[in-house]
């Protein structure tokens, strides 16, 4: 509220209580007391009841809408208590090498309804577009509905710019609002707000979680506007952020399926999985391939220094830093910003510093990034691919839900039918650094065949494609990429590097 933003009235839970509650079973003493006391404060009959992690996890905690506080409060608090150790939370801390003894906070708030009337709706903001890092606000809102069917895909979404003919009051208001919170946190936001009967309401505020090129470019603007210092932008950008940038693109010529959005760049061949447990199978059969190969290898020479694509996911060298690492968790007991300027407290975000500073280990400019662009198809492992890989598997979906994150773990990249740079698939394959395209019109996903429909054509389970996370171009089959370089924000930014670290 002292950023004077329109939030709803509620209440944080600690992640103390949290972790008592995984601890014992039940809350800790006196908690129900402090619970009935902060509710009646309130003096609302519904609310809303989110985790507030220290650390994103998007779409991997429960949220709980429309809670009747006379009866129901206490078993949604424990619900989303609960839901930190689900296994797809589980396996999501796992994939990001973060703590599992934390815990989650809640948030508490007065319930406001997106689907109230014809003059309600909700959606999902950045501060600026987290593909390209434009210094646009950029994002998606669903007139009529509840947030939950903006974030899951299910909801048929227009542009954020929509706004500004169905809404004018709503828009004047939430473009400075971006802007003010930006320069608060000195980070691209990624907020969640609902419009309840022409009020626009903040619901919460987290860090933008751009990757690559998008990264490059807002650390270096952010420094030209005054906002970060030069040695704070070079601190932002990881390794991996450096390798992304200077990503490669489907060449032309490419048999394209279909074109969506580019939500999460990189380019990476693979074969189409239709679900999440299809993913997990093939995978399955993957690791018992390669392993079966891998033993056979070792009993004819033991020297081998190439891991296998069953392991090379998990390999994680100290010189590179990817971003899902970077972040690491914090476990301070009051969550981070998660009610836009209620529960923060410190004008510095725990983000802007969680990202490690790439210094001897980053490749220079000259050197980094360099791929091959033959004909003849590489073998390449791991997430991020962004050349060829026969054994990688991308997930193909109407759109993903947190119960598809067994199958994203063991895939590769990632295309829905629905959602935009906002939606699960998009904001988990960012954070996974894994390339996305979202928002592909026109395709059909029929998972109890096992088949992809496009343009009148039929795909079936187990069909290489090549997907490129910057252009949303789907093509069939190994395409020719080629490289795009790493463009001027790169350039500066690298330079700005080389005069921090001194002559050499």
């Amino acid at each position: 509220m002292r950023l004077g933003l329109s939030v709803p009235a509620g209440f944080a839970i600690s992640t103390a209580a949290c972790r008592a509650f995984l601890r014992d079973g039940r809350f800790p003493a006196g908690f129900d007391q402090e619970l009935d006391s902060a509710i009646a404060r309130l003096a609302t009959s519904r609310v809303s009841v989110r985790s507030g992690a220290a650390v994103s996890m998007p779409g991997m905690m429960d949220t709980i809408l429309d809670v009747d506080v006379r009866g129901g409060i206490t078993e949604a608090v424990a619900a989303v208590f609960a839901s930190w150790n689900t296994p797809r939370a589980q396996t999501y801390r796992m994939l990001h090498a973060m703590p599992d003894d934390p815990g989650t906070a809640v948030v508490v708030q007065t319930m406001v309804y997106g689907d109230r009337d014809n003059c309600s709706g909700s959606g999902v903001a950045f501060s600026r577009d987290p593909a390209t890092g434009e210094p646009v606000p950029y994002g998606e809102v669903a007139f009529g509905h509840r947030g939950d069917h903006v974030v899951s895909g299910t909801a048929l979404t227009r542009p954020l710019a929509d706004l500004a003919a169905w809404a004018p009051g709503v828009w004047a208001e939430l473009t400075p609002a971006l802007r003010m919170l930006e320069r608060h946190y000195r980070d691209v936001c990624h907020v969640e707000f609902t419009v309840e009967a022409g009020r626009l309401w903040f619901l919460q505020v987290r860090p933008g979680g751009l990757v690559g090129r998008a990264a490059v470019r807002v650390a270096v603007d952010l420094a030209d506007e005054g906002i970060i210092s030069r040695a704070a932008a070079v601190g932002r950008i990881t390794s991996e952020d450096v390798r992304l940038a200077q990503v490669r693109r489907i060449a032309g010529g490419a048999d394209i399926l279909v074109r969506g959005i580019g939500a999460s760049p990189g380019v990476v061949t693979g074969r189409v999985a239709t679900s999440a447990e299809s993913a997990v199978r093939m995978a399955g059969q993957n690791a018992t391939t390669n392993d079966t190969a891998t033993r056979t290898t070792a009993r004819k020479t033991a020297t081998s220094d190439t891991p296998t694509h069953a392991t090379a996911r998990k390999t994680a060298t100290s010189d590179t830093p990817t971003h899902a690492t970077a972040r690491k968790a914090a476990t301070a007991d009051t969550p981070t910003h998660a009610t836009a300027g209620k529960a923060a407290t410190s004008d510095t975000p725990p983000h802007a510093t969680a990202r490690k500073t790439a210094t001897s280990d980053t490749p220079t400019h000259a050197t980094a990034g360099k791929a091959a662009t033959g004909d003849t198809p590489p073998r390449s492992f791991g997430q991020n691919a962004q050349t060829y890989d026969t054994g990688a598997i991308i997930l193909v979906r109407p759109f993903t839900s947190p119960l598809d994150v067994r199958g994203l773990a063991v895939s590769a990249g990632v295309v829905t039918a629905r959602g935009g740079p906002a939606s699960h698939a998009a904001v988990v394959a960012r954070a996974m650094g894994m390339p996305a395209v979202v928002s592909a019109s026109g395709l059909r996903v029929d998972a109890d065949s096992g088949r992809v429909l496009a343009g009148g054509r039929i795909v079936a389970e187990g069909t290489t494609i090549t997907i490129d996370g910057t252009s949303g171009e789907v093509a069939v089959g190994f395409a020719h990429v080629v490289p795009d370089g790493g463009g001027p924000d790169l350039d500066r930014l690298l330079g700005w590097a080389d005069l921090l670290r001194g002559p050499t």
